[in-house]
């Protein structure tokens, strides 16, 4: 029987294009750098650098940014078994813009469908999925068939198996993205399909809007509050500039400030703070401790162009808490150079 995986990830990939030019408008753009992309499979890359044994479940095209997606998979120590190609679809693009320190406009390519909603419930390794220390899931995975059957189908492995008890997490990233909704903000179906993920879910993640989707509400206790009626253990609320306040069914609350960091690109560190939630979670640690180290390690992204091979280390992140702060040697990364 093969060990289980530390975290297992389900949902989007793509290949990242950043303009290597920041301050300026996409039109006007004559460089990028080409990365791995989606935000669960960052959250695998992000678990993988500090040391955790991970896989991600995801579809990409026949085509050769699907063949760069598993080598820079494999090169980041994230095992692709589970990445599979889809004949009729391209793997998806994404550009961004980058105007420090908080507008980041996102330009998706993914018609005429991604690879990654491809995902079919007879296609997954159930017993992969039940036997995960932590299992990770997006709400974009709940946006279209048959996603979000697979979706559905790994959650409801995990909840009914009798085995639950010696697993540490399954965590609900609400991961709100309209535009892949039928019927974007307004969407009517995302609600509902929230709220039945977030009954098989043991932890929720998200930021005051996705929050909203899932709850109805902004406050952040309030939205805390909510995600724990809806069935959760652990509620954890981001708050950007704010900080994040994450509320444990048991009582205990931490409401932690953000680590000060000279803004680069807010992209990925969101996902730099899920790779290190789910290393923190498996370490055991109390919930103010998970939630200053998340922090950190999504500051240090938030310090450089990259999502994926800007996730940090767990050198650096400890070098962030230890000085308070993301400086500018931390923010060049370990060679010397921002990544």
């Amino acid at each position: 029987m093969p060990e289980p995986y530390d975290v297992i990830t389900m949902g989007r990939i793509g290949v990242d294009l950043y303009p290597l030019d920041i301050g300026v408008p996409l039109a006007r753009v004559e460089t990028f750098g080409k990365f791995l992309g989606g935000s669960p499979t960052n959250v695998a890359v992000a678990a993988a650098r500090l040391g955790r044994r991970t896989a991600v479940i995801t579809r990409t095209g026949r085509d050769a940014f699907g063949e760069y997606l598993h080598q820079e998979l494999q090169g980041f120590g994230v095992d692709d078994r589970w990445v599979t190609e889809v004949e009729e679809y391209p793997t998806p693009v994404t550009f961004c813009e980058i105007f420090p320190p908080d507008d980041f406009p996102l330009h998706f390519y993914r018609q005429p469908k991604a690879p990654d909603l491809e995902i079919h419930p007879p296609e997954l390794d159930l017993d992969g999925v039940r036997d995960a220390r932590i299992f990770w899931m997006t709400g974009t995975g709940l946006s279209a068939e048959p996603s979000r059957a697979a979706t559905l189908s790994a959650l409801q492995a995990r909840s009914e198996s009798p085995a639950r008890e010696f697993r540490t997490a399954t965590v609900f990233d609400l991961d709100w993205r309209p535009m892949f909704w039928d019927g974007g903000d307004h969407s009517a179906v995302a609600p509902a399909r929230y709220r039945e993920a977030l009954a098989h879910a043991t932890v929720a993640v998200g930021n005051i809007d996705e929050c909203e989707v899932a709850t109805g509400e902004r406050e952040p206790h309030a939205a805390a509050r909510a995600l724990l009626a809806a069935g959760v253990e652990l509620a954890v609320v981001k708050q950007g500039p704010k900080g994040v306040l994450a509320v444990h069914r048991d009582g205990s609350t931490a409401d932690v400030p953000p680590l000060p960091v000279e803004v680069v690109n807010g992209l990925g560190a969101g996902d730099a703070f899920g790779g290190a939630l789910c290393h923190g979670l498996l370490a055991g640690w109390d919930i103010a401790r998970i939630m200053r180290y998340a922090n950190a390690a999504g500051a240090i992204v938030a310090s450089r162009i990259a999502c994926s091979s800007a996730m940090p280390f767990p050198g650096e992140v400890e070098r962030a808490l230890a000085e308070g702060a993301v400086t500018e040697d931390i923010a060049a990364g370990p060679s010397g150079a921002a990544s």
